[in-house]
């Protein structure tokens, strides 16, 4: 039941924050490897390419992927959070006082990340005609092609959004802000996990997608990056420090509310499915 509500809570997520996605994804991709002010640019900020893509591609366009992003947040976030709840309801999470372990919550969160991450990768790559092809062209290894490169960022986002998440939220219970078990405790530490997570992971997410984004010879081996760190420092090198954080409004506007959303709806669920089975 903890995977099953967690995966749903991500779904929910995912409905409202597909879009962004999109717009993240391709403002990420624009200018690739090229120095600033040296390429046209097609969108000049969120709101241009919110615009540019319903009015070039249609509003249909900005779900696009909706279907495998839906399988893959119910499949690498059900197991993400289903794994951490399990450890916080096991009592792991905790120091021997009874006081939430900050070391232990980062830690436990960046397994759980690591764990749906991996396991999610190949859905990730397309759905099922898409896997297919790989799988054909490339063998089943194909399947879980950039997903070694994709791990650092996710060891860093999910640690740092579980832990903040988790830390947040006792804090707020101990300062005794909010009405006991009120929903506000939840959103209100899901809206500061947001901005945190969103800072520590856009780096890494800039490079994760130029790596599943890359081309690739017969052998399925990446013809712009050998991996993770060469990719980080070529964007460096050749983009600057800002070339890191290329597409962080389209960051925040994705993963903050898909933080928010995800986080409090896995919390409501939770707090529903423990009210009503005691």
């Amino acid at each position: 039941m903890d995977f099953l509500m967690s995966g749903l809570a991500a779904c929910g997520a995912c409905l409202f924050t597909n879009p962004l996605e999109v717009v993240k994804t391709r403002m990420q991709l624009q200018g690739e490897l090229q120095a600033p002010g040296t390429y046209q640019r097609h969108y000049r900020n969120v709101f241009h390419a919110f615009i540019t893509i319903g009015r070039v591609d249609g509003l249909a366009a900005l779900q696009k992927g909706l279907g495998p992003a839906l399988l893959y947040q119910f499949l690498m976030n059900g197991i993400r959070l289903g794994t951490y709840g399990l450890a916080e309801a096991g009592g792991y999470l905790h120091s021997d006082d009874g006081s939430l372990s900050p070391a232990r919550s980062a830690a436990a969160g960046a397994l759980a990340g690591v764990m749906g991450a991996y396991l999610g990768s190949p859905i990730y790559m397309g759905m099922f005609q898409a896997l297919t092809k790989i799988g054909q062209k490339y063998g089943l290894v194909g399947l879980w092609r950039g997903a070694i490169g994709g791990l650092p960022r996710v060891i860093i986002g999910s640690s740092t959004q579980l832990c903040t998440f988790s830390s947040t939220k006792d804090l707020m219970t101990q300062w005794e802000l909010f009405p006991p078990q009120s929903w506000k405790v939840a959103l209100a530490a899901a809206m500061v996990s947001g901005i945190v997570v969103v800072l520590a992971m856009t780096p890494f997410d800039v490079v994760s997608t130029r790596l599943y984004n890359q081309p690739t010879d017969t052998q399925g081996k990446g013809l712009m990056y050998r991996g993770m760190l060469d990719a980080l420092l070529q964007t460096a090198r050749t983009e600057g420090i800002f070339g890191m954080y290329k597409g962080i409004g389209a960051s925040y506007f994705r993963l903050g509310p898909h933080t928010i959303l995800s986080l409090f709806f896995w919390d409501q669920l939770r707090t529903l499915y423990h009210t009503y089975t005691k």
